[in-house]
């Protein structure tokens, strides 16, 4: 028997998502991927690098480097260095962004209402539980495959 595909409306998920966000990005007049790096970089604090935003969220090198590189010009992050490493950017956040910031955790507030509507606790502790299983599937066979 063929379990079933956990993913299968991830289209619909992904459109939710994007219908949650569209509103932010047209206010503040930025792209999604401009949107999605601002909330990484908000949400995920121990993370502040191009490399780190392109490995955990599996963008391109490309999408993520011209997207740094307009909101470094717009003034919402700026690239500081550790010690004398030239090398590694760690991206701050500015003051500038914060209202998009805002706006955007609201975007994402409004995606998971909609999206986990009429669970119990217990189910969600469950879905944490078992997202948390799969994904760690996942990031094993993906460092097997790369060798």
């Amino acid at each position: 028997m063929i379990p079933p595909n956990p993913w299968a409306h991830q289209n619909a998920i992904k459109t939710l998502y994007a219908k949650c966000m569209e509103k932010t990005c047209e206010i503040h007049r930025i792209t999604r991927m401009e949107l999605d790096i601002l909330l990484f970089l908000a949400n995920n604090p121990l993370y502040d690098t191009a490399t780190d935003i392109i490995e955990i969220r599996y963008l391109s090198k490309s999408q993520v480097s011209s997207s740094v590189k307009l909101l470094e010009q717009s003034g919402y992050i700026r690239k500081e260095y550790a010690d004398s490493n030239r090398k590694t950017a760690h991206l701050k956040l500015c003051d500038k962004a914060a209202a998009i910031i805002r706006d955007g955790h609201l975007g994402q507030e409004k995606f998971l209402s909609v999206m986990l509507n009429g669970f119990s606790g217990e189910e969600l502790d469950n879905m944490k539980r078992y997202n948390s299983r799969i994904l760690h599937n996942i990031n094993i066979y993906l460092r097997e495959t790369e060798r």
